[in-house]
């Protein structure tokens, strides 16, 4: 009993670093999405959603490579125990939230997966990024890996649709219903698309407004 006691004081200590660098990485994309709206008078991040995965779908997430139930595989193999989701209005605002998380000194950016350049066969499309942070605690620092994952608004509404299918269907989804949600993500592509357009010609309207108010004081 004493040894289980202490595993399970082991992973809540475990989860809690995540926690931390959950907060670190949250803390530092709210500084730079005002920064950015201070700047250029526009947010590129619309939401942040995180989350820590529980130790049941961690150690399901460890069976399934075939690799024991211990704190040092989790860390070492599972790299989404904390992930990020990053939705945003227009496509080309994933890319500027890349690179200002990649512009971060104490950020490492250890792998990138451009589902917007090759999406999943199915229509998928995101871009996954799997950072590593300094998580500074009184006697140490431990480097923290955080899956972030950053999505329009369109996109983000059709993975959720697209999880639940599958959830539902428990995988086996019916071949019509997995031709309606490759055709549902380029609907929500061309959306995207058309939202990007209308945003630049109101843009573009703002600014001839301002310099045709400037040449009126003038």
């Amino acid at each position: 009993m004493r040894h289980d006691s202490t595993e399970i004081e082991e992973w809540r200590n475990l989860l809690l670093i995540y926690k931390f660098a959950l907060d670190e990485i949250n803390t530092k994309l709210k500084i730079l999405n005002e920064e950015f709206q201070f700047v250029h008078q526009h947010n590129p991040i619309e939401h942040i959603k995180s989350r820590i995965k529980d130790p049941s779908s961690i150690k399901r997430k460890l069976q399934r490579k075939g690799l024991k139930m211990t704190i040092e595989k989790a860390t070492k193999h599972i790299h989404d125990i904390a992930g990020v989701r990053i939705t945003c209005a227009f496509a080309s605002d994933i890319y500027k939230i890349y690179d200002m998380v990649s512009c971060q000194d104490d950020i490492s950016i250890l792998k990138v997966k451009d589902y917007l350049k090759e999406p999943k066969p199915n229509g998928y499309k995101s871009l996954h990024l799997l950072v590593e942070i300094p998580v500074f605690l009184t006697n140490r620092t431990e480097n923290v890996k955080v899956e972030i994952q950053i999505r329009t608004i369109a996109m983000d509404f059709w993975a959720s649709l697209e999880h639940k299918i599958y959830y539902k269907y428990d995988k086996a989804v019916p071949e019509y219903l997995i031709d309606e949600l490759k055709e549902a993500a380029e609907m929500a592509q061309y959306l995207d698309h058309k939202m990007k357009r209308i945003h630049d010609e109101m843009m573009m309207y703002k600014v001839k407004e301002k310099l045709e108010k400037t040449r009126v004081i003038i």
